[in-house]
């Protein structure tokens, strides 16, 4: 397993940007998929974003695609989290995540997970 530890959040209002970092610990980062999930208050975690162990394959919830952005440096150990046009609805605590499988969206799928850090996107 990896060590994860998420930063980046914040306030921000509605339509503005955030970028989230999450830094892992551990020689093997670049065997891992790695992946992003957010939890809204009284909801139930959701998948938001993964990439491959490469980098070539990504992938996107709805909720999210064109306005967010995953990418990794195996160099940096770090998966980070691009978030454009920010709304409301956005507003939670984001996970990252690390699995061995190829892909996947499924919570039960990840079994390294970060803290998470706090989002809140004001109207």
């Amino acid at each position: 397993q990896v060590q994860l530890v998420e930063s980046g959040g914040g306030l921000v209002q509605a339509g503005g940007s955030l970028r989230l970092s999450c830094a892992a610990s551990g020689r093997t980062f670049s065997s891992y998929t790695m992946g992003w999930f957010r939890q809204g208050p009284g909801k139930e975690r959701e998948f938001v974003a993964d990439i491959s162990w490469s980098g070539d394959y990504t992938y996107y919830a709805d909720a999210v695609k064109g306005r967010f952005t995953i990418s990794r440096d195996n160099a940096k150990n770090t998966v980070y989290l691009q978030m454009n046009s920010l709304k409301p609805e956005d507003t939670a605590v984001y996970y990252c995540a690390a699995t061995a499988l190829f892909a996947s969206t499924r919570v039960i799928d990840f079994a390294s997970w970060g803290q998470g850090t706090q989002v809140t996107v004001s109207s």
